[in-house]
């Protein structure tokens, strides 16, 4: 299945790169694809909650930073783990639809 995965380093999952049209792949490969999505996807929840420790560590540095620059550096950080969390909410969201029109179809 590594033809049909890609590993995102940012958000930390392995997500689907299709590099044919969906209905060009046969149903067994198109099966296995799904199967290895709905694994993926079931993590997806795991990494948000690792993500968000992360926010919470930042912020507990905020929390107590005196310095004016620090401070905007850990505010930044804060906003790029909290896009990190968007973005894995829309894969997890996203492919939950394809995945079951395809299963359905």
């Amino acid at each position: 299945m590594g033809d049909y995965f890609t590993y995102d380093k940012r958000l930390g999952i392995k997500k689907p790169v299709l590099t044919v049209e969906w209905e060009t792949i046969d149903l067994h490969t198109q099966q296995q694809i799904l199967t290895e999505w709905e694994q993926i996807r079931g993590h997806i929840p795991d990494r948000i909650k690792e993500v968000e420790q992360l926010i919470n560590q930042k912020q507990a540095q905020l929390d107590n930073e005196e310095n004016f620059v620090r401070s905007c550096e850990l505010n930044s950080e804060i906003a790029g783990l909290a896009s990190i969390i968007n973005d894995l909410w829309i894969w997890y969201r996203t492919n939950q639809n394809m995945t079951s029109s395809k299963k359905h179809a």
